[in-house]
């Protein structure tokens, strides 16, 4: 959905992300189990993931527990699953409890994966403020071919659910020189993912 976030929401987003950045688990670039470091850098909502597992407390960062997830946050997620889908139903049923917030400078990338540490189906809601970027949206079974390029600006809403729920993506390119100043992001790219974890709290 283009241009879905208005320049007003857009800059009401980017003040909240820049809060939620300084703590109590602040932006980090994270760790895989293999070594590598992600080129991203990302904060948590609700939940905080690490590879691959979901948890209330930031263990491999500073062990506090994450910053909550806002109701209006969840609102805005309804909203965006009401209008991609054409579906109040689907709208009212959609019940995100935790937030990645993943930053993109003009060198960082993400690699193909699949969101799957949730235990629910419920649709995936992205949105992009800032930069312009390549987003690849593949296939379920692997990382190959076949895959669409779709270029997301800022403002744009994508959300993937059904079939597609588990479809790898991933972000080959961010383009230097296209933030959104009028937002109040001069360099690069903002990503929030609302999602479901289908965990309770019991689980942390």
């Amino acid at each position: 959905m283009p241009e879905w976030l208005s320049v007003e929401r857009r800059a009401e987003l980017v003040v909240a992300c820049r809060q939620w950045a300084r703590g109590p688990v602040p932006f980090r670039h994270t760790v895989l189990p293999s070594g590598g470091v992600m080129s991203v850098r990302t904060v948590c909502l609700g939940w905080h993931w690490q590879p691959y597992r979901y948890a209330r407390t930031a263990d491999d960062v500073n062990g506090a527990r994450v910053a909550a997830f806002p109701d209006w946050l969840g609102d805005l997620g309804r909203a965006a699953v009401a209008e991609a889908y054409g579906d109040e139903d689907a709208a009212r049923a959609f019940a995100p409890d935790t937030a990645l917030i993943n930053f993109y400078d003009d060198a960082a990338r993400m690699g193909m994966h699949q969101d799957k540490e949730e235990r629910s189906g419920a649709p995936v809601v992205s949105l992009s403020i800032g930069a312009r970027c390549v987003f690849r949206f593949g296939n379920t079974e692997g990382r190959g071919r076949p895959y669409t390029d779709v270029e997301l600006a800022s403002g744009d809403l994508f959300v993937f659910g059904g079939p597609s729920r588990f479809a790898y993506h991933g972000v080959p390119k961010v383009y230097a020189g296209t933030a959104d100043p009028a937002a109040g992001l001069r360099a690069g790219r903002l990503n929030l993912t609302l999602r479901e974890t289908g965990m309770a709290s019991g689980d942390a």
